[in-house]
């Protein structure tokens, strides 16, 4: 079972943002090999925003998880009628499992999905030291006669660069500073502090949500500090990040947006490790962590607040 020049193949990844960028080298990989294959990819909706007009992609496809089932039989029965050679499941779920066995095509996944029985080949998702995640995704698609892996990519489309020109006329370095996760945020202080120690402005992104934090950041900060949280777009931020001097951002979502464009990079993680296979792959990045505490990592993933109640691998960051 290997692919073949023009194969048809379907790539689901329907978890987080990172996990849809780092999710690219899949598809770089199959495509260098194999440039006449067409590969699709399925990733949750709302996260198609920074692999729409990859070059290696035929199609982007979204799944609605707000309406999960109805979603789910209309990729089944869309994916039925005009079936793929090969469906490659990065996700470990059990709604994408779903998706791919009901499909009806030959699988390939990790055997933690609880689908992954049925799948043609399933193999592990190891978490140790110096596996990243793209090796392990890699993995999956070497099985199936891909030779080399190839980094993830993100290429942001020329409407993106024109709008974030006006912000390029000087040397400036951006902050993302918000996650989804308490736990895996640098505390507002810490990027206060931070910001006192540039000599360029200071770009604050993230999304509608994070404006609160940011302008929270830049009232109690004296650095010259633009907040455009909310104001650009997943690939416009992206295209920001890719000229920047530097880019200082959490264990999150633009983390991986640094590694897509190969731009210098400054990772805090604060309750979680670089050993779980999610740090930064730039040529240019920086691992910055409180070493030495019991208690951390504490978890796979982060957590609304700190189990301990002091949170040090936050406070005690040096920045």
């Amino acid at each position: 079972m290997l692919f073949a020049k023009n194969s048809r193949i379907l790539i689901i990844q329907t978890a987080f943002l990172g996990d849809v960028i780092l999710s690219t080298s899949v598809v770089n990989s199959i495509k260098a090999q194999y440039p006449e294959a067409q590969v699709d990819l399925l990733v949750k909706k709302g996260n198609e925003g920074l692999v729409l007009g990859h070059p290696n992609l035929n199609r982007v496809l979204t799944f609605d998880k707000s309406r999960k089932w109805r979603e789910m039989l209309r990729i089944i029965r869309a994916n039925r009628a005009t079936p793929y050679d090969f469906i490659v499941n990065l996700h470990r779920f059990a709604s994408s499992g779903l998706i791919a066995v009901l499909s009806k095509s030959k699988t390939i996944g990790f055997n933690k999905n609880p689908l992954a029985r049925f799948y043609t080949l399933k193999l592990p998702h190891p978490i140790s030291k110096g596996i990243h995640e793209i090796d392990r995704n890699f993995s999956l698609i070497a099985a199936l006669g891909i030779k080399h892996l190839v980094k993830p990519s993100i290429v942001p489309s020329e409407e993106a660069m024109q709008k974030v020109t006006e912000y390029q006329e000087t040397p400036y370095v951006c902050f993302a500073p918000a996650s989804v996760w308490a736990t895996k945020q640098l505390p507002i202080e810490k990027w206060v502090e931070l910001s006192e120690k540039q000599d360029h402005i200071i770009y604050l992104l993230g999304g509608p949500n994070d404006r609160t934090l940011c302008e929270t950041i830049k009232t109690k900060s004296p650095a010259h500090i633009r907040n455009l949280a909310g104001e650009l777009s997943l690939m416009e931020s992206v295209a920001l990040m890719k000229g920047a001097v530097r880019n200082y951002v959490n264990d999150s979502g633009p983390l991986h947006f640094a590694s897509a464009v190969n731009a210098p990079v400054t990772a805090y993680f604060c309750s979680t490790v670089t050993d779980f296979g999610f740090g930064p792959l730039s040529d240019d990045s920086e691992v910055k962590e409180v070493t030495g505490l019991p208690c951390r990592p504490c978890g796979l993933h982060g957590k609304k607040e700190c189990p301990e109640g002091h949170f040090k691998c936050g406070k005690e960051m040096v920045v």
